[in-house]
């Protein structure tokens, strides 16, 4: 009988120091662009919080666009974006439950696709694109982050329960870092 209370009573207690608990802890109506900070790792699928001080949060599953998981080079490839970004805005979705855009395409994105076009390795009539974030999955179709099926434009793709803890975390303004 105290075997079973005895293993609820550290299940709890497990659950309750968990380093994700501290994050939801913090009223996320006085997190600052500072606050936390995400780096998403394409070659995993994965999505991590970190918070000021660096330490790791949580990680969640995501997807892509294009399987081959490289840099984006121009508009309508599928490809996820590599570099330094930030949340611009964020704003319920009515088809992936939550979208939150970030600023690409940024300076140096802008550098690198200039450099890909004067090296011959994109056409010259070649567009940027924009319109990346991280957002939500079709209704019922979160199966899709459990597959790994890359299937977005471009943007950063989780389960609709998922994106709503990281929509209610993260202030606009949180810095995004974004590599293969």
């Amino acid at each position: 009988m105290k075997t079973p209370l005895y293993l609820s009573l550290l299940g709890i207690a497990a659950v309750t120091t968990t380093s994700f608990k501290k994050a939801v802890s913090t009223n996320y109506r006085t997190a600052t662009k500072n606050t936390y900070w995400v780096k998403i790792e394409k070659s995993k699928y994965e999505l991590q919080i970190y918070d000021s001080s660096g330490e790791w949060l949580i990680t969640y599953p995501v997807v892509f666009g294009n399987k081959d998981l490289g840099d984006k080079m121009i508009q309508g490839d599928r490809k996820t974006p590599e570099g330094t970004f930030h949340i611009t805005c964020k704003r319920k979705h009515e088809k992936w439950s939550a979208f939150m855009a970030i600023d690409y395409p940024t300076q140096e994105s802008y550098q690198k696709f200039n450099e890909r076009k004067a090296n011959g390795l994109i056409p010259a009539d070649a567009k940027i694109g924009g319109d990346i974030g991280i957002h939500g999955t079709w209704p019922h179709e979160d199966y899709a982050i459990d597959q790994y099926q890359n299937w977005t434009e471009g943007c950063i793709s989780t389960k609709n329960a998922y994106i709503q803890e990281i929509f209610n975390l993260l202030p606009v303004g949180t810095r995004v870092d974004i590599k293969r």
